[in-house]
């Protein structure tokens, strides 16, 4: 996913060393707005040392942010199960309002490289309408025009 905005506010690194492995890990989470008429704010963090450094964001920078969400559970001390969503950026790069946006193909996990853009119109389909997996498509149903 991709979100394009000013980054707002930088928020204080965190770090420690995995108890798992006893490898040093650095955290660091940073605030964009984006410009539609209703602005809207997201809190992003960028994993890893290396990563901080080579994207270098600095408050008050116009950047667009490939992101990766994900949910994690934990239990509260009342004993309710809780959810909180996690947005971890994988890519940074300068906002250039006059560039056209290209769909971008799902991305792997975390870390992930990114992926070649999908053209904005798909191909006719080679073969008749079949399942995603090749076999003949149920009675009625076309999927020729599904994503994959």
């Amino acid at each position: 996913m991709e979100i394009q905005g000013k980054i707002i506010a930088a928020l204080e690194p965190r770090g420690g060393v995995s108890a798992r492995t006893g490898n040093a890990w650095k955290v660091q989470e940073f605030v964009l707005e984006t410009h539609e008429q209703f602005p809207k704010k997201c809190v992003f963090e960028v994993f890893g040392e290396d990563k901080l450094q080579q994207f270098n964001i600095q408050v008050g920078q116009e950047l667009t942010v490939s992101f990766d969400i994900d949910a994690r559970e934990w239990t509260g001390q009342d004993g309710r199960s809780r959810w909180s969503n996690q947005i971890r950026a994988w890519r940074v790069m300068p906002y250039d309002p006059n560039a056209t946006q290209q769909p971008m193909a799902p991305q792997g996990g975390f870390g992930a490289a990114p992926s070649t853009p999908v053209p904005a119109t798909p191909a006719a389909p080679a073969a008749p309408a079949g399942d995603a997996f090749g076999g003949p498509a149920p009675a009625g149903e076309d999927f020729s025009a599904m994503p994959f």
